[in-house]
């Protein structure tokens, strides 16, 4: 930001916290519907409480196609009883490693950055939570062709 050199720098406002929150997505590829869940952290354990959400999204007769990165977490031995139980209901695709720009969702997350929280100040995490939320992920959360046309969905 430029400031004049007769006037005195403006106050930045910030929240002093390393606060953070985690939040896992999918986006359908039949309808453009985007599926998420908030949670303290990305780890196994948070990570199969979503593929259980994303579950119960899964059209019957159809088998859900995950396509991830390779976090840490999606290879964790903490999710294969479940991927063994469910084998014929999902099966993991990873990217290749350090490809995010492959990733169709980081699209997603960059839009919603790009329309949620770009020069906005949030003296809370929950108040950046609640801007996101009401701002993208509500409306989101309908089949849409923004969501199709981001993640090349034709």
């Amino acid at each position: 930001m430029w400031v004049p050199p007769e006037e005195t720098d403006p106050p930045l406002l910030h929240a002093p916290t390393r606060k953070s929150m985690a939040l896992f997505g999918a986006v359908n590829l039949h309808d453009g519907q985007l599926v998420t869940q908030f949670s303290s952290q990305f780890d196994a354990m948070t990570f199969k409480d979503f593929l259980k959400k994303l579950l119960r999204y899964r059209p019957s007769k159809r088998r859900l196609v995950l396509i991830l990165d390779n976090a840490r977490y999606h290879h964790a031995t903490f999710l294969q009883p479940l991927l063994r139980k469910k084998r014929r209901l999902v099966m993991l695709s990873f990217l290749p490693p350090y490809s995010p720009e492959i990733n169709s969702i980081e699209r997603v997350w960059k839009l919603t950055r790009k329309m949620c929280t770009h020069n906005q100040n949030f003296p809370q995490p929950q108040d950046l939570i609640s801007a996101v939320v009401a701002k993208q992920l509500d409306w989101w959360k309908k089949p849409n062709k923004t969501l199709q046309r981001l993640c090349g969905i034709p």
